[in-house]
């Protein structure tokens, strides 16, 4: 009896190490997944170099950020859809990306990516104010340039707000 005991505890003292081993195993790999899947959060590379390929890309208005990440994966935009979800959740595009039909290129990066389809109507708004001052300032130059007449000794003279001579 004594020497089934002592198998029995010989087996379960082996079992025990054998379970703690993969265990052990097992959170190693999953620790190196993490750390890998971590890192290329910040600096996952484009899927082509320069000057890639266009694709168009449709974001309806109930695309899921995650539903996208899948539809760019397809398009053979991103190299995995988890990876762009994960980017953009913790990017400041997280809920701002808006619905149309986008050109993106395979040498774009994830964020790239991210800022074309974010761009909204207040960027385009911000630019169209920067298009009008810089029209207005071309127009104050022209009016400065007309209002400096030619004197009748050749000289330039400038003219203040009232047409007259300061």
């Amino acid at each position: 009896m004594n020497l089934k005991r002592v198998v029995f505890k010989i087996v379960s003292i082996s079992f025990s190490i054998l379970v703690t081993l993969l265990v052990v195993i097992g959170l190693m790999n999953l620790g190196k997944y993490c750390y890998d899947f971590g890192y290329r959060v910040f600096t996952e590379k484009p899927v082509a170099s320069s000057p890639g390929i266009d694709i168009a890309v449709t974001v309806g208005s109930g695309t899921s950020e995650y539903e996208l990440g899948k539809q760019l994966k397809i398009k053979g935009l991103i190299r995995d859809e988890n990876l762009f979800f994960a980017q953009l959740k913790l990017s400041a595009y997280s809920g701002k990306l808006l619905p149309g039909t986008y050109t993106l290129n395979t040498s774009m990066t994830a964020k790239e990516m991210m800022a074309v389809m974010a761009a909204s109507e207040d960027t385009e708004e911000k630019e169209d104010e920067t298009e009008k001052v810089q029209k207005e300032s071309e127009m104050s130059t022209e009016e400065t340039e007309d209002a400096s007449e030619p004197t009748e000794g050749g000289e330039d003279q400038t003219m203040d707000e009232a047409g007259e001579e300061p």
